[in-house]
């Protein structure tokens, strides 16, 4: 019987490498970045990175940006954020209590972005409260948006409509590694933290995937979403 455990350890292997696994880290917040950037972020020269980048990219885990003269780099796919997300959930199993919180730490643990959606306490706290009033069903497995959760986004000017050719699913869970428990992923996901940062409910760091929630942006939360935040 076929498997694929030789190309399992191939990924794992190559995700392994320190500096490989902090550009992979950093590039979770879905924004493309230079070589030069993630060089610093990865503690290499940039002849390393740009090697680095090219094992990435050749293993479909990133991909390229030509804007003008300069090269960007992103996540490949929101599959690969996925994959990521819940190494990262393993990973900090037990891990945690041997090492002391930190202000990054707890800033992770607050609001960040999950490739493209929300993650945190207010990704997980959004997905419970949609949850609560029946806008969505959510589980470990698959997640669904109800007529009335499609009819309360589209109230909020969220356009769920797919892209031409596109696959992505509408709303699927991702096990949130701070929370261990799901916040909403898909183009719903997407869709809902493109409309927290155009209303300005969240803002984006200087660096990192951490978000910061703005006075306007926890009413709203509040009080649209019923989220305990």
């Amino acid at each position: 019987m076929p498997t694929v455990a030789r190309e399992l350890a191939e990924l794992a292997a190559l995700i392994a490498e320190p500096g490989r696994a902090l550009i992979l880290s950093r590039l979770m917040d879905g924004r493309a970045q230079t070589a030069s950037e993630l060089a610093l972020v990865a503690g290499v020269t940039p002849q390393t990175a740009s090697w680095h980048l090219g094992r990435l990219a050749q293993h479909t885990l990133l991909k390229v940006e030509r804007r003008g003269p300069r090269r960007l780099y992103r996540l490949a796919s929101p599959l690969v954020a996925q994959i990521l997300e819940g190494m990262m959930t393993v990973a900090v199993t037990g891990a945690q209590a041997a090492r002391p919180p930190s202000r990054i730490d707890a800033a992770m643990r607050r609001a960040r972005t999950c490739y493209d959606h929300l993650a945190g306490e207010l990704g997980v706290a959004l997905a419970d409260a949609m949850r609560e009033r029946d806008y969505l069903v959510l589980d470990q497995e698959a997640g669904e948006l109800t007529a009335a959760g499609t009819a309360f986004l589209g109230s909020l000017g969220v356009d769920l409509a797919p892209p031409a050719r596109h696959r992505r699913v509408l709303c699927r869970p991702c096990l949130d590694w701070s929370e261990r428990r799901p916040h909403l992923a898909g183009r719903a996901g997407a869709a809902l933290a493109e409309l927290a940062f155009r209303r300005d409910w969240i803002r984006r760091r200087s660096q990192g995937r951490s978000v910061e929630i703005t006075d306007a942006g926890l009413a709203a939360f509040r009080t649209l979403f019923g989220a305990r935040i």
